[in-house]
């Protein structure tokens, strides 16, 4: 008897285990989040970062001692590699030929590194290291990676919601009322003015929201805080992508796919603030929690 009863709960237990794995929204939410992984320990994820370093206009001296202009936190870099020139939003970089500095893989030892005409930037490289530049309004900095940075080997994964289908929600673009975009602040106290196709407004437990969202390529960004924000989410909000509207002006707002800002990664980030009118009166109890550093 009692075997029988061992039987039917085990074969109940292989169902139910069946069926969350057949779950075709469940499967699609994994999958979304081994990419969110994989792309946070690449070469180009936020975990590797080792610096943001602002260039002065004109000659910028770097290297691994500290009495150059731009300082990089590495013992086994040159201590005196050569210099960064800033004119005119250029940035050259001059090489001693002893550091063995490579621009795209070769050995370089004066390139241009950062031009606004050019849509792809050249990647420097020195053991571990990786470097580009990043331009952030009228600031031009170094953005330094390590390739063996510790925070990509102790990398656990984000905390998350349980996943709920109830926040995938249909929204739509009411484009009436933003015309001139609207302006994003960052984390640097730097504001832009950023092209918005209007507001997404969507409906949860029988209650309307609204959001204001950017474009970003062909896709919608979203930038919002709720009544998660400090307490079990990111303190300074969090971020949401949906495919460009339909015909009639729908899209889809998956909460379930909201995601911790870089500036939950790193401190050498220069992320986007919510602005103030996509701060929501509701705890969104979905997507990613507040990622703790191990």
């Amino acid at each position: 008897m009692q075997s029988g009863i061992f039987l039917i709960v085990l074969v109940l237990s292989q169902s139910v285990s069946m069926a969350q794995v057949s779950n075709p929204y469940l499967n699609e939410i994994s999958q979304w989040d081994s990419a969110r992984v994989n792309y946070l320990t690449s070469e180009n994820g936020w975990l590797n970062l080792r610096g943001l370093l602002w260039l002065s206009e004109g000659r910028n001296s770097f290297g691994s001692d500290s009495s150059n202009q731009v300082v990089f936190p590495d013992i086994n870099f040159a201590a005196h590699a050569g210099y960064f020139e800033l004119a005119n939003g250029v940035v050259t970089m001059v090489a001693e030929p002893t550091a063995g500095i490579k621009v795209n893989g070769k050995i370089s030892d004066k390139a241009i590194i950062y031009h606004k005409d050019s849509s792809i930037l050249p990647v420097c490289s020195s053991g571990s290291l990786r470097w580009t530049i990043k331009r952030s309004d009228h600031k031009y900095g170094i953005r330094l990676r390590d390739l063996e940075h510790p925070a990509v080997k102790n990398f656990k994964g984000i905390e998350r919601f349980p996943v709920d289908s109830t926040w995938k929600v249909k929204a739509y673009l009411d484009s009436r009322e933003l015309r001139s975009g609207i302006p994003i602040t960052n984390v640097l106290g730097q504001t832009i003015t950023h092209e918005s196709p209007g507001k997404l407004i969507f409906t949860i437990f029988n209650k309307t929201y609204s959001l204001d969202a950017i474009w970003e390529g062909e896709e919608l960004y979203i930038i919002f805080g709720d009544e998660t924000t400090g307490l079990t989410t990111y303190a300074s909000g969090r971020y949401l992508y949906a495919k460009k509207p339909d015909a009639n002006e729908y899209t889809i707002l998956d909460f379930n796919k909201a995601l911790n800002p870089p500036c939950a990664f790193t401190e050498f980030a220069t992320c986007p603030l919510p602005p103030k009118q996509n701060f929501l009166d509701i705890a969104i109890t979905a997507g990613e929690k507040e990622y703790k550093m191990h």
